[in-house]
C-alpha cells in the first residue's frame, strides 16, 4: 500500500521571492527564490522576464522588491514637482543613520516608476500574494554586514540557506538579502517602517543584530 495518511498531509515548502529591481530593463535585475531552506538565483531584464519566472512559482507566499513601491505623501506621480521628497519610511531610515537615495532624484524616478508598475503586475499575476518593499542596504546595515562584501554576505546567507556553489553578482546578492528579509518578516522577526498610507519598508528587527545600524 501507499504512504497512507502520512503521505496525504505532506506540506509543500513555503516559496518566497526577492527581486533586486534595476531601473532600466537594459540592466541586470537579480531574482532569488527560496523554497524551504533551498535558494536559487537568476538574472532577468524585462518585466516580462520577471513575470515569466515568478509565474513558474504560483504558490509564492510573499515577494520582496528592492525598489520604491509608493510615493511621498501628496504626490500624484513621481514626475510632478512638489515639496515632499521623503516618505515616512524614508525618514525612519534616515533617523537610524541608514543611507539611501531620495526617490525623487535622478535615476530613482525611473526605478520608482518601474517598481510601482511591477508591484501591480505581480499582484494581478498571483492573487493573494503579498508584494512588499525591502531595502537590502538597510538589511545589511542593521545586521552589521558591509553592503558590498560578497564573501560576508554569502557567509550570512548560508547560515540559513542552501545555495549553489557559484560566483554571485551584487544584483543576485541583493536579491538574496531581499528574500531573506521577507523570510524574517514571515517569521515575525522584522519591523515595518512607515505606514500603509505613506508606504512601508520591511527591515529585520534591530534586536537581531545586538548593535546599532551602521553606515556602509
Amino acid at each position: 500500500m501507499g504512504g497512507g495518511k502520512h503521505a496525504i498531509g505532506k506540506a509543500r515548502p513555503k516559496v518566497i521571492i526577492g527581486i533586486d529591481l534595476a531601473g532600466s530593463p537594459k540592466r541586470d535585475t537579480g531574482i532569488c527564490v527560496i523554497r524551504g531552506n533551498r535558494a536559487e538565483t537568476r538574472i532577468a531584464h524585462t518585466d516580462q522576464d520577471i513575470l515569466d519566472f515568478v509565474r513558474s512559482f504560483p504558490g509564492a507566499k510573499a515577494i520582496g522588491i528592492d525598489a520604491p513601491l509608493s510615493l511621498p505623501p501628496g504626490r500624484e506621480s513621481i514626475d510632478e514637482k512638489g515639496p515632499e521628497h521623503f516618505r515616512p519610511c524614508d525618514l525612519a531610515l534616515r533617523a537610524r543613520g541608514i543611507r539611501f537615495f531620495p526617490i525623487t532624484i535622478g535615476p530613482m524616478r525611473m526605478l520608482t516608476r518601474r517598481g510601482m508598475a511591477l508591484k501591480s503586475k505581480l499582484k494581478g499575476l498571483i492573487p493573494g500574494t503579498s508584494v512588499l518593499e525591502v531595502y537590502p542596504g538597510a538589511t545589511f546595515d542593521i545586521l552589521g554586514i558591509p553592503r558590498k562584501d560578497g564573501r560576508r554576505i554569502l557567509h550570512w546567507a548560508r547560515k540559513s540557506l542552501s545555495l549553489p556553489c557559484k560566483a554571485y553578482t551584487q544584483d543576485e546578492l541583493d536579491a538574496i538579502a531581499a528574500a531573506i528579509t521577507i523570510r524574517l518578516h514571515i517569521a515575525g522577526k522584522s519591523e515595518t517602517l512607515g505606514n500603509a498610507r505613506g508606504g512601508c519598508i520591511v527591515v529585520p528587527s534591530q534586536s537581531r543584530s545586538g548593535k546599532p545600524a551602521r553606515r556602509a
